[in-house]
C-alpha cells in the first residue's frame, strides 16, 4: 500500500506563524489555493484510489481540486487533524510556545509518546487516532491514498512508524505547504518512508534535501 502523506496549502496562520490546531482552522490563502490546485498536475504520476481529508476546512480546501480531477470523493476524517496545540492554542510558533509545542511532537516520535502536549493529547492519542483512518484505508482495498492533513502529525507519524528513519529525521525535516511524504507498507507489517518533500529517503549531501527540508525546527509552523 502506498501513502500520500499531504499537507494542506498555505493559510494565513502560516504566515502569522500561529499554532492553530482547533477546528475548523484557516482557509487558505490566494497561494494556498494555487497550491491546491497544483496539486493535481504535480501528483499525476500516482494512481490515487482514495482521497482522505482531516475536518479542518483548510485540508479539505486543499484536496478538494486533486479530488476533482480524480473523480473521488473526499473523506473526511478526524483522526487526520493536526496534533491539538491545548494550552498553546493560537499562540505564536516562533516564540517558546512553539517550541515547547514541537519538544513535545519530536519527544514522542523519539519514543516518549505518553507525554502529554500542555492542556492537549498524548502521543499515545494521536498515534492511534491517525492509524485508525490508516487502517481503514488499507481496509478498503486501495492500493494508493492521498491522506491530506497537517505539518506535525505527519512528520510525527511517519517519523515514529516508518522503519527507516531515525528519530532526529522528522524534527530536522520541514514539510513545506502541499508537501508530501511518500510511505509504503501496510499496518500489519510496517512502513518505510519513500521520499519526503521530493528527496529520496537515505540520500544525502547537496541537492538532496528536497527544497524545504533541513530547516530548523523554530521554523515549522
Amino acid at each position: 500500500m502506498r501513502l500520500l502523506l499531504v499537507r494542506h496549502g498555505q493559510t494565513p496562520s502560516n504566515l502569522a506563524f500561529l499554532l492553530d490546531t482547533a477546528i475548523p482552522g484557516a482557509e487558505l490563502t490566494p497561494l494556498g489555493e494555487r497550491q491546491a490546485a497544483a496539486l493535481p498536475e504535480a501528483l499525476a504520476g500516482e494512481d490515487i484510489d482514495a482521497i482522505y481529508a482531516s475536518t479542518l476546512v483548510r485540508t479539505q480546501l486543499t484536496a478538494a481540486p486533486l479530488a476533482a480531477a480524480r473523480g473521488l470523493d473526499v473523506h473526511v476524517r478526524d483522526g487526520l487533524r493536526e496534533i491539538a496545540a491545548g494550552d498553546l492554542e493560537m499562540l505564536p510558533g516562533h516564540t517558546g510556545a512553539g517550541r515547547a509545542y514541537l519538544e513535545t511532537v519530536f519527544a514522542w516520535t523519539a519514543g516518549d509518546t505518553a507525554l502529554r502536549m500542555p492542556g492537549g493529547e498524548s502521543g499515545d492519542e494521536v498515534l492511534a487516532r491517525y492509524d485508525a483512518v490508516v487502517a481503514e484505508a488499507a481496509e478498503g482495498g486501495a492500493g494508493t491514498v492521498a491522506l491530506v492533513s497537517h505539518g506535525a502529525v505527519i512528520r510525527m507519524w511517519a517519523g515514529y512508524r516508518a522503519d527507516n528513519l531515525d528519530a532526529g529525521h522528522a524534527g530536522s525535516h520541514l514539510l513545506d505547504n502541499t508537501g508530501v511524504v511518500v510511505v509504503e507498507g501496510s499496518p500489519g507489517d510496517g512502513w518505510k518512508v519513500i521520499s519526503w518533500a521530493g528527496a529520496t529517503v537515505g540520500a544525502t549531501g547537496p541537492g538532496t534535501e528536497g527544497g524545504p527540508a533541513g530547516r530548523p525546527l523554530d521554523q515549522v509552523e
